[in-house]
């Protein structure tokens, strides 16, 4: 795999003109009372998939020749990747297969079904479900579509963190929740171009911490995959991803599953945003780090919004009263 080039970040910006446009990003007061820095949230979770996969999906597809897009994509993920592989499939008319891990988040499989995809469920968790997706593509002849290794991916996902340097060029720091590491190695190519005096930290959760542990190893590792935020819940690292973050980043952070719990809170009372637990990881950084942090500008992306309502009804409750 040739990494992608800020070059490739631009030309993903240029395919996407028309179909997305710049999604916002504001300050908070009250959320910069309650982390205890000045808070500028980026709202991927106002794309029209819910989540900022959605520029990766429409970057590849884009890229696709016509025996690739005859013979259809196969993606594995556990909802926001295959939503937004079920979208551009959608735009760009070609058939798409969806393979999930037995009882999926039900509000992310209904989207990846209503976008005209194919969902199968089989395996017990991501590795499981990558292993199948192998398979059937395979058996089919499609493109089988990587959850994070996957160039154009990362060049789409870039264009998010053009359009932050170009809100906000004088950050200190700008946080990036990481379960493949697609977004956090896209913030890491355009920083190194745009903002090279800006931090770029990733932040996973601690009850899957595959990514991070590989960064601090410096190979590629496996580890156990419990935490309950299906964006964050991967169980290796990968090597595109990986070689990037290696180059460029400037810390890895944990949090744990009741301090997201705690961010997607304040998201909710204090910024009026609805987030997931992915979504909510970079905020959670700030919450469990705040000497890291203290008195700077920070960036955080609200990575996605696609919480299920057993979710909401189960987590939330607990942060509330935490």
């Amino acid at each position: 795999m040739r990494p992608p080039t800020i070059s490739d970040a631009l030309a993903a910006r240029h395919a996407l003109a028309g179909q997305l446009p710049p999604t916002p990003m504001w300050n908070y007061p009250a959320l910069d009372a309650s982390v205890g820095a000045e808070v500028l949230v980026k709202h991927e979770n106002v794309q029209p998939t819910g989540a900022f996969k959605v520029r990766g999906g429409l970057t590849l597809l884009a890229g696709l020749d016509a025996d690739e897009r005859a013979a259809g994509i196969v993606g594995y993920s556990t909802g926001n990747h295959a939503q937004s592989l079920a979208y551009a499939a959608k735009r760009h008319g070609v058939p798409c297969t969806i393979v999930m891990p037995v009882d999926p988040n039900p509000t992310k499989a209904a989207a990846v079904r209503a976008l005209g995809a194919e969902l199968i469920e089989a395996g017990r968790d991501m590795t499981e479900a990558a292993e199948r997706a192998r398979e059937i593509a395979e058996e089919r002849g499609g493109r089988l579509v990587s959850a994070a290794d996957e160039p154009a991916l990362v060049a789409g996902v870039a264009t998010a963190y053009l359009e932050i340097f170009e809100q906000a060029p004088d950050l200190d720091a700008v946080v990036v929740p990481v379960g493949g590491g697609s977004g956090a190695a896209a913030a890491c190519l355009v920083a190194a171009a745009l903002a090279p005096r800006c931090r770029v930290i990733a932040v996973q959760s601690a009850a899957s911490p595959a990514a991070h542990d590989s960064w601090r190893a410096g190979t590629l590792l496996s580890r156990p995959n419990r935490t309950r935020a299906e964006g964050l819940a991967v169980g290796s690292g990968f090597a595109l991803t990986q070689g990037l973050l290696r180059a460029h980043l400037a810390d890895f952070l944990l949090v744990d599953d009741a301090t997201i719990g705690k961010a997607q809170w304040l998201y909710l009372r204090d910024a009026h945003t609805l987030a997931e637990g992915a979504g909510a990881a970079a905020l959670a950084a700030l919450i469990a780090h705040p000497a890291v942090f203290a008195g700077q500008r920070v960036a955080v992306v609200c990575t996605g919004a696609n919480a299920s309502e057993h979710e909401l009804r189960t987590h939330l409750p607990l942060a509330t009263a935490a």
